[in-house]
């Protein structure tokens, strides 16, 4: 009686290794483009605890929340694609773009991005 194995041959694991090496290579694309944007929405609600934002101009929201960003090294988010608008006594800002990478050849990963953030909080103004 011959005892038969059975298992993954040479063939199936160069398969089962290509599959694997792609998800980590579009992982590897992905992951800076989604710690971005958690530093975007980080920052957001930094600003959001600011005393005395909701009386704050946009310009000077806007400064802030890019002050905190250069922090980070990011600079996919364009003062172009932050927006401002008066919501009773504070501000409803919305921050909106899109980062494109490179994936294989002419194949690019596209992330869009969109967060918004209520800025109400008042308290003496600096």
């Amino acid at each position: 009686m011959r005892n038969s194995q059975g298992g993954i041959t040479l063939l199936g694991f160069i398969v089962v290794l290509g599959v694997v090496g792609l998800f980590a290579y579009v992982g590897m694309k992905l992951f800076p483009m989604y710690t971005e944007y958690y530093s975007v929405r980080s920052a957001m609600k930094g600003l959001a605890n600011e005393p005395g934002i909701a009386n704050t101009d946009p310009r000077k929201i806007q400064d802030l929340f890019f002050r905190r960003l250069k922090i980070d090294y990011w600079g996919s988010v364009k003062p172009e694609h932050v927006k401002f608008k008066r919501v009773g006594t504070g501000w409803k800002m919305d921050v909106k773009y899109e980062v494109r990478k490179p994936l294989i050849a002419n194949l690019d990963v596209v992330g869009r991005f969109e967060s918004t953030q209520m800025l109400t909080r008042t308290g003496a103004a600096e």
